[in-house]
């Protein structure tokens, strides 16, 4: 591809016989199998997993297993190459202080694991540096000291508050600050760093951002709103790469187009990623931190997993008329696979929230 993408992949789950779910290891591995044969390499336990979130998501231990599992996966069908795996600091307890030697120690005992199962390190943005960190310094000792561990060049995370309130002032400032100390990190990291994945939800910023990469550089647009213009690039032939949630939804046509701009036929790039566009911004409408539901719902359309179940019950955080509307814009963006089973299931789903609210 002339374009390299990652697609950030959810957890498929089943209810359990006690209540609650647990993860469906098969569909979830399954699903990830799926994304290769599209060409995407997958990002594993990313927050498009459910990581920082609490009883809502996945614990460190669970993450582990997914990535050993995945990694597992991937090595039996020659796809190591095409993954990238998440690295944060998710040992350490949410809601307060942690010294800047734990938050490192967290951090380098998830890249060590990461590498020794042969995926590449993302070093995800950590929710105990941003209530730690008292500027950027902090950061730049911090990342730092990881990038030395890094036997192969790392992707940085950088993930705006409207994906985590937790992240507010990531970086040590505003954007302009946030940008200005990744690129001294970059600068320091002397060709350690292979990309940084940039999920700000502002087109302007991610280009002038990329601009100011050194050669080598990759932005992976994290951007579920205007990746379709970030990716296709400017004039001048600046684009961006991308590491993105909603390719986990839209794979089939996001696939066809990119295909398309490998081939150098941008109207065809056009044709295939546009109408995408509506449905990935209605998955990741605010509050955008529950775009995970809209990403299992279309998994549980296309037949990719038996139900639409998610860990900690966030199935329930979007509406049903939410998830209609998801329906009808993934019909018209070429994106249900089977659009039979699509429609039967979206009626199931509509008749038992119509019960629901007639009890």
């Amino acid at each position: 591809m002339t374009r390299k993408v990652f697609a950030a992949a959810h957890v498929a789950a089943v209810a359990s016989a006690g209540g609650g779910a647990v993860i469906d290891w098969e569909s979830t591995l399954r699903f990830r199998e799926h994304l290769w044969a599209h060409g995407f390499g997958v990002a594993e336990a990313m927050d498009t997993a459910q990581r920082g979130m609490g009883p809502l998501g996945l614990s460190w231990p669970q993450a582990r297993e997914l990535i050993a599992r995945t990694a597992a996966r991937a090595a039996e069908t020659g796809r190591l190459g095409a993954l990238a795996c998440g690295a944060g600091t998710d040992q350490l307890a949410d809601g307060g202080e942690h010294p800047l030697p734990a938050i490192i120690d967290a951090y380098a005992e998830q890249v060590a694991f990461v590498q020794s199962t042969g995926a590449q390190v993302i070093l995800m943005a950590s929710r105990a540096l941003a209530a730690s960190a008292r500027g950027p310094r902090d950061y730049l000792e911090v990342y730092g000291e990881l990038i030395k561990q890094a036997e192969r060049p790392v992707i940085l995370h950088w993930l705006g508050e409207a994906f985590d309130p937790a992240l507010a002032g990531y970086w040590g400032g505003g954007f302009d600050a946030a940008a200005a100390t990744v690129l001294e990190l970059i600068d320091r990291a002397g060709g350690r760093v292979d990309g940084v994945k940039l999920s700000v939800l502002d087109e302007g910023r991610e280009v002038a951002l990329r601009r100011r990469l050194p050669a080598g550089v990759r932005l992976y647009t994290g951007d579920d709103f205007n990746y379709a213009a970030l990716i296709r690039g400017d004039a001048d032939g600046s684009h961006s790469d991308a590491l993105l949630g909603a390719f986990a939804a839209i794979t089939a046509p996001a696939a066809a187009a990119l295909a398309a701009l490998d081939r150098g036929d941008l109207a065809g790039y056009d044709a295939a990623m546009e109408p995408t566009v509506p449905l990935s911004r209605a998955i990741f409408e605010p509050p955008t931190y529950h775009y995970k539901a809209g990403v299992a719902y279309l998994a549980w359309l296309n037949g990719l997993q038996p139900q639409f179940v998610m860990l900690g019950g966030l199935e329930r955080a979007r509406s049903a008329g939410h998830l209609s509307r998801l329906f009808e814009l993934a019909a018209a963006a070429g994106a249900l696979t089977q659009p039979e089973l699509a429609a039967e299931r979206a009626g199931e789903m509509l008749a038992r929230s119509a019960h629901v609210d007639s009890v």
